[in-house]
């Protein structure tokens, strides 16, 4: 077996090494000033790699600079550009960040100019010394792989290894992979499928793992966990990022514990059985002193996600006290029910998909997402996202029934599935706008939620 290691700026990646934990601005690039002040807080803050979106050559030029001036400030974090939509834009990005992440479902249409421009990436990359990111995402696939495979995990696989091929016929290896999706089952079973195929092949590649769009407070919290503490409870992963649609400073801590949870972790569970015969429920029963709140539900979303995502029991039972003090039963319960939803095992309220965040983003995404939830809090079963802007929003919301996609400065589409139905919606009008629409399917049985 030969498992490759990565390596951007002085930061390994790979090969038995450490998980490393990372993160991404989200400020404007252009905006230098905020961009280098967010760098250094998140440096010091433990994010080992940082990440900015760089949609354009003026990003880039931004980049460079924010880079300049960190290295005079002393910091060397890793930055990675992040690219959509342009192979030009990457190439000119290669030649200025620590690692270039690109998406395979939009990085060039016609596959053979893909093919030629990944080429030229690879040929800057080797020059340089610097990794790529081979960023698939659940909802922005190709068509090629859509016809054939389908908006799957399969498919999501096949991808990564059209490109991981294509890099090694370029005599390239210094390449890191991703699968992400917003739904913990889809997200793990990419990511279990790609890795049976490095067993295959005997060569196996870094993997980035993480929940994208997992909302934020608790929510987002426990869905990465999951999602993230069942791939590495089977030995696959090796950089994570947790994304919560909050200050990218909040996601590292939880990242951080993941990681360190999963390095020195010696606790099993095994289920019981609380019926008489196979049919009933399988339940888990299990008691926890935890120096704080969010410690628990960490640990308790690493321990009992895996075994409910994978159907190896059904529900959970658990005695919790903090700081030696007994949690209230509401709390339990709100936190079974979480725990529950984020495994897609039982839904007892909205399901919602937010993008963190990032430059591309062009209004305040964490109070429009706090306000959403607010005012469709009683739509049980429903599956709404509200994403940023259009790189994040149309692909990547493949599992919500409504959506709230930022268009532009103060402009917002409202999305019915993967269809838009109300275009440059005045900001102050969208929420309505998007409450209208599923008032108007509820009366009229147009469109049912799916979950």
């Amino acid at each position: 077996m030969k498992y490759i290691s990565v390596k951007a700026g002085d930061v390994i990646i790979g090969n038995g090494r450490p998980i490393v934990v990372q993160t991404m601005c989200n400020t404007p690039t252009c905006d230098i000033e905020a961009s280098f002040n967010q760098c250094v807080r998140l440096s010091k803050a433990g994010a080992q790699i940082i990440r900015l979106t760089t949609q354009g050559i003026k990003e880039v030029d931004a980049l460079k600079e924010i880079k300049s001036r960190l290295t005079k400030a002393g910091f060397n974090t890793p930055l990675v550009a992040d690219v959509h939509f342009s192979s030009e834009v990457a190439l000119a990005a290669a030649e200025v960040a620590d690692k270039v992440r690109i998406n395979p479902g939009n990085f060039a249409k016609d596959p053979a100019v893909a093919r030629a421009q990944f080429g030229r990436l690879i040929d800057i990359c080797k020059r340089r010394k610097i990794p790529i990111r081979i960023g698939v995402n659940h909802g922005s696939l190709g068509e090629k792989i859509i016809e054939k495979y389908g908006d799957t995990p399969l498919g999501m696989a096949e991808a990564a290894l059209e490109w991981i091929n294509m890099a090694m016929e370029c005599d390239f290896n210094q390449i890191v992979i991703s699968l992400k999706s917003s739904n913990t089952r889809v997200m793990t079973n990419a990511y279990r499928l790609l890795y049976e195929s490095f067993t295959k092949s005997g060569v196996y590649f870094p993997l980035h793992l993480g929940v994208t769009e997992a909302g934020n407070g608790e929510s987002g919290r426990i869905k990465s966990a999951v999602g993230i503490a069942t791939l590495l409870g089977e030995g696959i992963g090796d950089t994570i990022r947790v994304s919560l649609t909050e200050d990218p400073a909040n996601e590292l801590p939880v990242a951080s514990f993941i990681a360190d949870y999963f390095r020195n972790r010696t606790t099993s569970f095994e289920y019981i059985s609380e019926g008489s015969n196979s049919e009933e429920s399988r339940i888990i029963s299990a008691s926890y002193n935890s120096k704080s709140w969010s410690e628990f539900i960490l640990k308790a979303s690493c321990d009992f996600g895996p075994l409910l995502l994978d159907n190896k029991i059904d529900d959970i039972n658990l005695n919790v006290s903090i700081d030696n003090k007994p949690a209230s039963p509401s709390e339990i319960s709100r936190f079974r029910d979480e725990l529950l939803q984020a495994s897609r095992r039982k839904f007892t309220k909205p399901e919602y998909i937010a993008c963190p965040g990032c430059g591309r983003t062009l209004f305040n995404l964490e109070e429009v997402f706090e306000e959403v939830k607010r005012r469709t809090s009683h739509l049980k079963g429903y599956n709404i996202a509200v994403m940023g802007c259009v790189v994040n929003g149309p692909g990547e919301m493949a599992d919500a029934d409504y959506g709230y996609v930022g268009e532009g400065r103060n402009k917002v589409s409202i999305y019915r599935g993967k269809t838009a139905i109300f275009r440059a919606v005045p900001q102050e009008d969208a929420i309505d706008k998007l409450l209208e629409l599923i008032e108007e399917d509820r009366n009229s049985n147009l469109f049912k939620p799916r979950n």
